[in-house]
C-alpha cells in the first residue's frame, strides 16, 4: 500500500511544483503599440523594438503615402497606441491631424527631428502641404534616401521607445546600436559602388523627385518630370524639354517606381532613347515577398538597379 501511495504521489507533486513553477515566473508583458504613417519608418521602428513592439503602419507596403485617405478604423488605432511616429519634414502631416481628431494623449514623435533637410527643387507645386507657405520654403521630406540621415531616425525612435517602456529601455538602445552599424556599412557600400562608376553615366531620370538625398550623398544626377510629390502633374512643355535633355546629354536610363504610374516613364523611355533600368523603391517597401521588404533591401535593391542602369550594355 505504501509504494503504492508513493508511486501516485510522486508525479502529483512534480507536477504541482511545475505548476507553481510557471506561476511564479512573471507574466510577459504585452508589446508596446505604436502606430505611424509607412512602411519605411516602420521598418525602423521594427529593427530598435523587435518583439517588444507592435508596430501598425498605416499606408502598406508597396502604397504611396502622398495619395492615403486615412479611415475611421486608422483614428481607433491610434486611439489604442501608446506611442505615434510620424516622418515629419512634411511627409506625413496627416498622420498628426488624425491623431489629434482621434483625441490621442500619449507621446507623439517626429522621427526624423534633428535631420538636416535640403530644399525642394521640383518646380511644382507643393502637394504634400509642407514648408512655410512658400515653394522657397518647402523641404524635401525623403531623407531616407541618404543612409547617414536614416540614423538619425533610428537614433529618435530608439530615444522614444526608451521613453515609453522604460523596462526595455537598454534592449531599444542595444538594438539601436547593432543596426547603427548596419546602416554604416550600408552607406560605405552604396558609397563604394556608385563613385567607381564614371561620373558622365551617373545620371538617371526617375518618376519624381524622391532621390534629393540619395544624389547629394552618393553623387548620382536624376532628373524628374514630376515634383517631390506625386501628385504633381507635369507639363506637356516640361516634359519635352526633358526628352531634349536626355538625348543631349545621353542619359543611360529611366526608371519607372513602385508607387508611380510607368505610362510617363515609357513615354519618356521612347522617345529620348534611353533605356529602361528597372523599378526603384522610394517612398514604401515592397511586401514581404519582394525586393524591397526592409529598408536594408530596399537601399541593395535600388543600388543594384541602377549600376545595372548605369551599366552599358547591361539590360
Amino acid at each position: 500500500m505504501r509504494h503504492l501511495l508513493q508511486r501516485l504521489l510522486v508525479p502529483l507533486v512534480a507536477s504541482l511544483l511545475v505548476l507553481f513553477g510557471i506561476a511564479a515566473l512573471p507574466a510577459q508583458a504585452a508589446p508596446l503599440e505604436v502606430v505611424t504613417s509607412f512602411s519605411i519608418v516602420g521598418d525602423f521602428i521594427r529593427q530598435v523594438g523587435g518583439d517588444r513592439v507592435k508596430v501598425t503602419t498605416l499606408v502598406a507596403a508597396d502604397q504611396d503615402a502622398h495619395n492615403f485617405q486615412p479611415r475611421p478604423s486608422d483614428a481607433r488605432r491610434i486611439g489604442a497606441a501608446q506611442l505615434v511616429v510620424v516622418s515629419g519634414l512634411g511627409f506625413d502631416p496627416w498622420l498628426e491631424r488624425l491623431a489629434q481628431t482621434a483625441g490621442y494623449k500619449g507621446p507623439l514623435l517626429v522621427a526624423s527631428q534633428g535631420v538636416e533637410p535640403i530644399a525642394a527643387d521640383d518646380g511644382h507645386d507643393d502637394a504634400h502641404g509642407h514648408g512655410k507657405g512658400s515653394h522657397q520654403d518647402a523641404v524635401d521630406p525623403h531623407a531616407w534616401q541618404d543612409v547617414a540621415r536614416a540614423q538619425r531616425y533610428v537614433a529618435n525612435i530608439a530615444d522614444a521607445l526608451a521613453q515609453a517602456d522604460p523596462p526595455n529601455a537598454k534592449a531599444y538602445r542595444d538594438n539601436a546600436i547593432r543596426y547603427a552599424a548596419e546602416l554604416k556599412a550600408l552607406d560605405a557600400e552604396i558609397r563604394s559602388a556608385l563613385f567607381a562608376v564614371p561620373a558622365e553615366r551617373r545620371k538617371v531620370v526617375s518618376a519624381h523627385d524622391a532621390f534629393g538625398y540619395f544624389a547629394h550623398a552618393y553623387g548620382v544626377r536624376f532628373l524628374a518630370p514630376a515634383g517631390i510629390s506625386n501628385q504633381s502633374e507635369p507639363s506637356a512643355a516640361g516634359v519635352a524639354q526633358l526628352i531634349r535633355q536626355l538625348r543631349r546629354e545621353k542619359v543611360p536610363a529611366v526608371f519607372v517606381e513602385s508607387v508611380s504610374d510607368p505610362r510617363l516613364i515609357e513615354r519618356i523611355r521612347k522617345e529620348s532613347g534611353a533605356r529602361l533600368g528597372g523599378t526603384l523603391y522610394s517612398d514604401a517597401l515592397s511586401a514581404a515577398d519582394g525586393p524591397a521588404p526592409t529598408y536594408v533591401a530596399m537601399m541593395r535593391h535600388n543600388l543594384r538597379t541602377l549600376l545595372d542602369g548605369m551599366t552599358p550594355g547591361s539590360r
